[in-house]
This record gives structure tokens, sequence and C-alpha cells, in this order.
């Protein structure tokens, strides 16, 4: 049990008693930072969640998105941190399990899933390489098996995740409006627990993943079943069909103590349950192990008694264990009995709601220190250098890791991974744009524009498929929220991603926040990551293969910002200097710009600028087609920069267009007439990236051979060592 002395005198006093030890379980488990968001939920009522597309029902635990025609989209995220840390293969596999059951909770078809995945530096640990080999093999078999695409993501790599790992799914769902379960109940309904057994994996999973990773507690990591989640996802869609569902929701985080205590706040009644009704997988279970497990593969459902027996068929259909383990009230109570025998009595609002805290924050003695630190020198030969960015972790292709994603089941994918954001068909002729993206090297500088600098990656690669964002969600990954200088940096993130929200008009409709990810080595980096969706109402820009005369023409200013910069960080293992920060008005003006120069169907691809700046974009277009480029770096948009900067500054705001010759006049018109920064930089041709500036030729490259470099280093790296 992980009460605090003072939560215990809170509870005392709240129930005016002393809470029996059975009690003391279950509100642990709902009251852990896991599930209760304790340290975090003061603050995130300042992100905005309403717009004009956002459907807000009760107790719902995904975000819901009208986009037209009588559909809507559905969108969760959820992390396994600690649990991957320890079992990356069965944690990784449990949190895609569970964002499934999040997108299936609002009576939505879960139709894709994205991942961002973050460990050690894989290049010098062999331990880190095992963590992230195993982790994209529990996601790859999770999602296979249940034939959900796995359309996207990002993986990264750090020496603050050294002994750790990140991993982050997210998931997206379709579904009619219509058909959207609108969680209600009343006195006499019935509980029902359906799917998989009750066994003693994960006990105490949800305080296991509060505080800081001390010991690899295997107990605590659930155990994943694809076939069963496969199962519960066709037995509920046909319930839903069918109007047996009354209420839904997912056992997650602090299993049935949350799930019952969730629920019944939300939807003000009260709630019985009988552990002896709850089908277990292991004989001799404590009422305080099966309230508390975190076994996977369950739901619970709340049902009437005369749509009961239907329920039950349709279990007995698709093989899914079903018991009916409780009954609703009307005293807004949770009781949990043994028989005849009651072993917890509490309001279900004292136990799903902790005490929230106001913890204090102040600004971390490092960034003044890093603000000191001399820049590094320019290499001489910047050919090598690109070259060497191509083959960094970071940068190279992962296509080791999409390949074994069975990124096309469903029938849906229009735009796979690899390429700015993908894309999905919708049944309503309109298409869906998906992008996750962070960057806690930034973040790390500045938490505040890092934070809003994912956010804008993120827009800008949905963007760039001619969608325009309709929605967001964000997971917010820090260490220690006790330690004022790790909260700080927190609440400067949130701030960031909420003016971002407010400038753009883009609505948060869920997310997550995970606090203590640190081990004995010291916390992550400042780690938040934002989720895009994008809404294409006629045709998205599919990747086209470029052609020898099209034009390369840029958007936005290139800047003196390279704090944070792959370039500084691989090339000269410098941590320090200004990272890139974000003009609102700036960023507005040149994405509106791009987004209606791409719905013209103008230009034949589209490409935002990021990790390893212009160098590493340009040579990705380059390679994507197999063609050279000849670019003048003297025509880009700039503050004076010296040569490396151009190259390898990560400003943000930048776009790239490639232009058949016949449409240049006509978009360098529309970029005028727009008032946006922009140039013709270059031109495609040959078979070499060449980049000169005032004729002198400052890199040549070859595209097979950078190809060669980018497109086998992390795979090499991965099973070669």
């Amino acid at each position: 049990m992980s009460l605090q002395k003072e939560e215990l005198e809170y509870l005392s006093k709240k129930i005016g008693r002393q809470p029996n030890d059975t009690e003391k379980y279950i509100v642990a488990a709902e009251w852990s930072e896991h599930c209760s968001y304790k340290s975090s939920k003061k603050h995130l009522k300042m992100l905005p969640n309403k717009g004009a597309r956002v459907i807000h029902e009760k107790g719902y635990d995904s975000g819901v998105l009208d986009v037209g025609d009588g559909y809507v989209v559905t969108v969760h995220i959820e992390s396994h941190n600690h649990p991957s840390a320890v079992e990356p293969y069965g944690g990784a596999a449990t949190g895609v399990g569970g964002v499934i059951r999040d997108i299936l909770s609002a009576g939505t078809r879960p139709i894709a899933l994205l991942d961002g995945l973050r460990f050690g530096d894989i290049q010098k640990d062999s331990h880190a390489r095992w963590l992230f080999k195993n982790a994209v093999t529990g996601i790859a078999d999770y999602g296979n098996c249940l034939g959900i695409p796995t359309v996207g993501g990002e993986v990264e790599f750090d020496k603050c995740y050294s002994n750790y790992a990140l991993v982050d799914v997210a998931s997206v769902g379709f579904g009619k409006k219509e058909r959207l379960i609108k969680n209600q109940a009343r006195a006499g309904d019935v509980v029902v627990l359906m799917g998989g057994s009750t066994g003693r994996d994960g006990i105490g999973g949800a305080q296991f993943a509060s505080d800081s990773l001390e010991t690899e507690d295997r107990s605590a990591v659930q155990i994943p079943d694809p076939f069963i989640e496969k199962l519960i996802i066709e037995a509920t869609l046909e319930a839903r069909n069918q109007g047996l569902i009354k209420a839904i929701k997912d056992l997650g985080g602090g299993g049935l103590s949350c799930a019952i205590s969730e629920t019944a706040d939300a939807l003000g009644v009260g709630i019985t349950l009988d552990v002896n009704k709850v089908h277990t997988r292991e004989p001799n279970m404590k009422p305080s192990e099966i309230m508390t497990s975190e076994s996977q593969e369950r739901m619970l459902i709340i049902t009437d008694k005369k749509r009961l027996g239907k329920l039950q068929q349709i279990c007995k259909k698709f093989r899914v264990s079903c018991s009916v383990i409780g009954k609703v009230t009307g005293d807004k109570i949770m009781k949990v009995t043994d028989g005849n025998s009651v072993l917890a009595s509490m309001p279900a609002e004292i136990v799903a709601n902790a005490q929230l805290l106001d913890r204090p924050s102040k600004e971390p003695t490092y960034l003044k220190e890093l603000q000191k630190r001399k820049e590094p020198t320019p290499p001489k030969d910047l050919s090598k250098t690109i070259l060497r960015l191509l083959s960094s972790p970071n940068i190279a292709s992962k296509i080791w890791v999409y390949g074994q994603y069975d990124h096309e089941v469903g029938i849906r994918t229009v735009v796979k991974p690899g390429s700015d954001a993908a894309v999905l068909r919708l049944d309503n002729g309109k298409y869906l744009a998906v992008k996750i993206d962070g960057n806690p090297k930034y973040c790390y500088l500045d938490p505040y524009h890092g934070a809003m600098g994912c956010f804008e990656e993120a827009c800008r690669n949905v963007v760039c498929t001619g969608a325009s964002p309709i929605g967001m969600v964000d997971h917010l990954q820090f260490g220690n929220p006790e330690n004022p200088e790790i909260f700080w940096t927190f609440l400067q993130s949130l701030k960031g991603i909420t003016e971002f929200c407010k400038f753009f008009d883009i609505p948060c409709v869920g997310g997550k926040v995970s606090l203590y990810n640190e081990t004995p080595q010291g916390p992550i980096k400042p780690t938040p990551l934002i989720g895009v969706l994008g809404l294409i109402e006629k045709t998205p820009l599919k990747p086209q293969k470029i052609e020898s005369g099209d034009a390369l023409v840029m958007i936005g200013v290139t800047k003196d910002e390279l704090g944070g910069s792959e370039y500084y960080e691989h090339i000269h293992d410098f941590i320090g200097g200004k990272a890139p920060k974000i003009s609102l008005a700036e960023s507005k003006k040149n994405m509106n710009t791009v987004l209606a120069i791409i719905q013209k169907q103008k230009v034949r691809a589209a490409h935002d600028c990021a990790k390893g700046g212009l160098a590493v974009a340009i040579s990705e277009l380059s390679m994507t087609s197999q063609i050279g480029c000849v670019v003048s770096l003297q025509d880009i948009p700039q503050e004076k920069l010296d040569n490396a900067k151009l190259l390898f500054s990560e400003s943000h705001s930048r776009y790239l267009l490639v232009v058949e010759r016949s449409n240049l006049d006509s978009v360098l018109d529309d970029l005028k007439k727009a008032k946006v920064n922009h140039a013709k930089i270059g031109t495609f041709q040959g078979n070499e990236i060449i980049f000169s500036n005032q004729k002198k030729r400052i890199v040549k490259l070859r595209v097979d051979k950078a190809h060669e470099k980018w497109f086998n280093s992390l795979r090499d790296l991965v099973l070669h060592g």
C-alpha cells in the first residue's frame, strides 16, 4: 500500500472512521499518481477542450471528434513505461491492448495505432538495444494479431533513457455518431465483467508506475493475450449494435478498484460488487488482489436485467468469459462484498477523487549553466557531416521498425509509414491524417517553446498531407514531480501547449500524464508528446515521384537556433545553445498558406524541416525519389548564418515544396500574395545532392551512397550491434 500518512488522515476524515485493509488497498490504487493525476489535475484545466467538432459524454476514456456525415473519430494515448523498462515485450504489448480498449469503450472500432518509442543510446548500450528490439516485437505481435494497422509513430534515442524506456501508444477509432455509447445507469442495473480472467499479474501496477523505477518488479507487469482482445472487440461492437450496453469502461490502471469507483462517480450512482463472482485465473486470491489486479483484456459493462441474457449469448458466441459481479445502487456508495460480508464501503466520489496537490516549482539551475557553454566550431567537411547525420539512430530510416508492423490491414491506409504523416480513408469520402511528435532535446533547453515546437511539428506533418488540424492529444512525461525544478518544466511545457492550442483553435480532446519517469541514474528529460489529427475533405497529397526539372521551394526563415539539434548533440556531443522558438503569427500564416497551395493540387510533394535541418530534409526528398538536387544556400530566407548553421538549424515553421515547372510561377505568386518568407532554392536533377553558396560548392553527395547509409544504419545497429 502506498498511501501517505496525510492521505490516510484525509481518507479517515472524509469517511468518518479508520479505513480497513481492503479499503486501503482500493484507495491506494485509485489515489496513485498514475490513476489520480493528483499532481497535475489542477493545472490540466488550462488546456482548451471545447470546439465545434468535440463531443463530450460522461465517463469517456477517449476523445471524440465529429467528422461530418454522421461519423466520428475517437483518439486516445497511453504509456507503459515502467512495465516496458522491466519486461519490454509484455509491457509494450499490453500498452497497445489498453489503449485499444479505451477506443472501444466509446463504442467505436479501433482502426489504427501509432507508437512513440524512446530508449537509451543504442550505439553504446546493449541493454538499450535489447529493450528496443523486444518492445518493437511486442507492439508488432499484438497489433498484427488484432488486424489493426500500426500506421505511424516515432523512435528516439537519448542517454537520459538509460536503463529505461518510454513506450507511448496512440489509437484512433471510427464509427457512427448515433452508435456512440452514452454512459448511463440506474439503480437495479447489473454490472458485468467481460473478458480475460483475473489473476495475480499486474497487482500494484498503478503504484509501481507512480514511483521512480528502483527494482524490476515483474509481478507488476501484465500478461498480454491479443486473441482474447480480438474477441472482446467483436463481442463489444455486436453488443453495441444491439443496444445492450448502457455504460462501459476498460479495466486499466488500478483494475476493478478504479473501474468501479470511477464509473460510479462519473454516472452519479453506487455500485455493489461481490469478489466471489469475479472469474479468476488463480485459486485462493485475496479480495485485495482481485480488486487491484491489472490483468489485461477486461471490460466492465453495465446493462439491465432485460438485456443481460442477450449480452451473455453474445459473449458465449465469441467464447468470451463474462460474470455478473454486481449491481447498481442509488446511494452513490462503492461497496465490495465477499458473499454476505461487507469488505469495503465508501462514497464513490471520495474513492475516485484523490486530494489534489499544489506542488512548488522553480526554474532549474542547469538552464543558466547550459547558456554559458561556448558553441562548437563547425566541421570542415560538411558532406561527411551530412552522411554521419543520415546514419545516426535518430535520423536513419525506421523501416526496421515499421517493416514489422502490418500497416495496410483494414484497407484504410492511404499514406503509409515513412511519410510526414499517415493518412486513413474514412467511410464518408474524407480522409484522416494522424501524427505524433516529441523532442526532449528542445524541451530540456526550453520546455515552454520546446513543447510548443513538438505541437507545431505534428501540425506541420499533418498539413503536408493536405489536412487541416482538428484536434490533439498530449502525453506529458516527466521525472519526479516532488522535485520543484522538474515540476517547473512540466508547468512550462503545459503552458506552451495551451498557448498553441488557443492560438490555432485546436482543442485538446484527451491525453495522459506520466510522472516519476526516472531511475537511480536520474530523471528523463522533459518529454511531452503531441498527437494531431487532421481532416482532408477531398484529396490527400500522396507521395509522388520527383522528376528531373522539378523546383524546390522553401517557406519559412532559417535562424540561429541549433540548441537541441541533432547536429549539436550527435556530431559535437554538445548540449546547450538556443533551442528553436515559435512565432505564433508566422507559424499560422505559413501553415495556412502551405495548406491552401496543397489543397489547390499545385505541388508534387511537401515536406517539413525538422531533425537534421534543411540538409536532412532535402536529402530525404532526394533519397525517396532517387534523384539529385542542386541547392543555392544564399537563396534561403535566413538570418545571416554560416553554412553549417544554414544546413543544420532546426528552426520551426519551415516547409519544402516540390513544384513542377509548369506550376512554379503560380505557386510563387500565391506565396508572394500571402506575404510569407519564401524562395525557390533549388532544382532536382542528376544523381548528386549539391549545396553551393555564392557558386562555391559546399556539399556534394551521391544519392545512392546517402541512401545506403540512411536506409541500413539502424537495422545493422540493432541486428549486429
